[in-house]
């Protein structure tokens, strides 16, 4: 079923339950970004979210706190999936990388081992409709 509009209050309520998943968990501080190459097959570049991961949603849409930059890429490769962990390491969702249109843009997907990867800024927004 698709819906014509769903509640601001809805949709917060929603954003919020997702990003919160992030935070759960106690093996590690924090949950983590992983960008890796198409079919999620190898890591190039995994980056430390802050504690809690997010802030509250408003319209729908939660901005992540900071994000720690991976200071030496793991490998060479091509990004073009990323995926939030847990802090228990566990798959929250996946979501593709490129460099316009994407769910997460990047500068360039071409990514050396040793290099250093940042993502400058993270939304998630729950959709009106």
């Amino acid at each position: 079923m698709a819906f014509s509009s769903i509640a601001t209050t809805v949709r917060n309520a929603m954003c919020d339950a997702f990003v919160d998943a992030i935070d759960v968990g106690s093996t590690d501080p924090s949950g983590d970004i992983q960008i890796r190459t198409s079919g999620g097959t190898t890591l190039l570049a995994e980056l430390a979210m802050s504690a809690p991961a997010f802030g509250s949603s408003s319209s729908g849409t939660a901005t992540a706190s900071a994000i720690t930059d991976d200071s030496s890429a793991d490998a060479t490769g091509t990004a073009a999936v990323g995926r939030f962990r847990n802090r228990d390491n566990t798959t929250v969702a996946d979501f593709t990388v490129g460099t316009s249109g994407a769910d997460l843009n990047l500068n360039t997907t071409s990514i050396t081992s040793g290099d250093r990867v940042s993502i400058s800024s993270c939304t998630v927004t729950m959709p009106a409709s």
